[in-house]
């Protein structure tokens, strides 16, 4: 039975570049940064509250990708069309401040939602995350249910 998700990946335009914004501006810590035999880097970040979770940044291309699809995720990095997922903080507005004063680009400053609080921002690359202050009504089937009806 699997027990929890140990790393997620976003697509990034340049190495170095995401890993300064997500230590920098986010406050993660490095986790991983090795270089494989085949030129593949294995770059990993994560929130220090969850030391065991991972954040694969990855550029686009050889060995993983033909040219092809690395020029077609790309496009989409340009467009902002990817989501790298939800952030979860204790204070959504606090976070949002400081983020904001680092630098952070946000799309959506925090509003209430029946989930709780959200704001939304956007890495160097372009994706685009949600962090969310969850309330209890979030962890309950039937009261989001009702909420979205």
């Amino acid at each position: 039975m699997i027990t929890s998700l140990g790393v997620a990946g976003a697509y990034v335009h340049d190495y170095d570049e995401a890993k300064d914004f997500f230590l920098e501006k986010l406050g993660f810590e490095l986790r991983q940064d090795l270089t494989m035999d085949n030129g593949f880097r294995w770059l990993t970040v994560g929130p220090p509250a969850s030391p065991r979770f991972q954040l694969h940044l990855s550029v686009p291309g050889p060995p993983m990708h033909d040219e092809e699809t690395a020029s077609m995720l790309r496009t989409l990095m340009a467009k902002g069309a990817l989501s790298a997922g939800a952030w979860h903080t204790d204070d959504c507005r606090k976070t949002f401040e400081e983020y904001s004063a680092r630098g952070v680009e946000f799309l959506q400053e925090p509003a209430e939602r029946p989930y709780g609080v959200e704001a939304v921002f956007r890495d160097v690359s372009g994706n685009w995350y949600s962090l969310n202050e969850i309330n209890e009504q979030a962890l309950d089937p039937d009261a989001m249910k009702k909420a979205f009806s």
